[in-house]
């Protein structure tokens, strides 16, 4: 299979993360939960993760809170941050993980920025909408549908600027990117095991640079008389038992992102999404393109965008076709009614992958 849907999940994982999943079910039990080898085991694997992930984003361990996955993380932020009724601010290119806790908390939502790759227009209407006054805000490093790399450390700056406390969304960027807690000043960041940090799905990271409100509560360990989440990180967010061989694949998919280099891995990404582009436009689709992008590339082809992507699935290519849970960025892109063909490059990115999918144009079309 040539796999082409990164922004979903990367799939072909490195061979190592198997290995440490493997190794952990044979010989972790419970973490913080016994002084025996097997709990003292999977309480090494645990923290030896959040070592690797604050080496990589720029925070101490114990900021680093691990997640069922993106969504988990991001409704932990938003429920900490938002009351029901806030003003909160967010780009015009969100998930639904973003907008749909915002709904249910009965938010006000105010959306800032609806041009595609045009940090003009991001950052200018951002900070109008900032200058007015909201409550909080939340946005997207990376659109998972388009790929426009949105202009965040500017943003960052201007909500640290008018005393506004944010979240970023690092769904799309995270080991593809860098991205530093210490540097953005964000009051969560979060992000998934299960894509670009090439570890398996179950599995997330929220970066706190707060304390955030228990989402959920029950054991965690540690103060068991207490009747209260811990007042501490990162088991004030930790409740219940943990994904320890979940965690130990993703350990090993941070160590594998470290030796190959997250500039080195975007780049390649980012490069291969440039030929794809080209290729795209010489069979005469629609390409969303821009300065400002990732290896995620959307078209619209001349026939049904669900259809186009099931043919290329019958000669074994796998993209994705639709809204990619993400309405609210077709709005912005005149996209709704038709969604998209997307192609996403992961780290395996290749020209044997360029040449597949010029094959199965050339199958489908000629």
């Amino acid at each position: 299979m040539i796999y082409l849907d990164n922004g979903a999940t990367s799939f072909c994982k490195p061979p190592e993360v198997y290995r440490a999943m493997y190794r952990a079910i044979y010989t972790c039990a419970n973490p913080g939960r016994g002084g025996y080898a097997a709990a003292m085991e999977a309480g090494k694997v645990v923290f030896q993760c959040r070592e690797a992930a604050a080496g990589l984003f720029d925070c101490q361990p114990e900021q680093v809170v691990f997640t069922s996955n993106c969504t988990h993380g991001l409704n932990i932020g938003i429920h900490t941050l938002v009351r029901p009724g806030a003003k909160v601010l967010i780009s015009g290119f969100e998930h639904n993980a973003v907008t749909r806790p915002l709904k249910l908390l009965g938010a006000e939502v105010q959306v800032a920025g609806r041009r595609l790759f045009d940090w003009e227009d991001t950052l200018s209407d951002f900070e109008v909408q900032l200058r007015r006054g909201v409550d909080a805000a939340v946005f997207t490093h990376v659109s998972n549908v388009f790929g426009y790399i949105l202009p965040v450390e500017e943003m960052a700056a201007l909500c640290r600027k008018y005393g506004v406390p944010f979240i970023i969304d690092a769904a799309q960027s995270a080991g593809m990117l860098p991205v530093s807690l210490k540097k953005l000043g964000a009051d969560f960041i979060a992000m998934p095991g299960h894509k670009g940090l090439l570890g398996p799905q179950g599995t997330g990271i929220l970066l706190c640079n707060r304390l955030p409100k228990p989402w959920m509560a029950g054991g965690t360990g540690s103060e068991s008389m207490n009747q209260e989440m811990p007042e501490y990180l990162p088991d004030r967010a930790e409740a219940g038992t943990l994904n320890v061989p979940g965690i130990s694949g993703l350990e090993a998919g941070l160590r594998h992102i470290k030796r190959q280099g997250v500039d080195e891995i975007g780049q390649r990404e980012r490069y291969f999404a440039g030929q794809c582009i080209r290729l795209l436009e010489d069979r005469g689709f629609k390409v969303f393109s821009g300065e400002h992008q990732s290896g995620t590339v959307s078209f619209l082809p001349q026939e049904d965008c669900e259809e186009l992507a099931h043919k290329l699935g019958r000669l074994g290519i796998a993209v994705r076709a639709g809204l990619h849970c993400a309405p609210l960025a077709h709005e912005s892109a005149g996209t709704k009614d038709t969604g998209t063909v997307r192609i996403s490059f992961g780290h395996d990115a290749s020209y044997r992958q360029i040449m597949a999918l010029k094959q199965g144009f050339a199958r489908i079309m000629d």
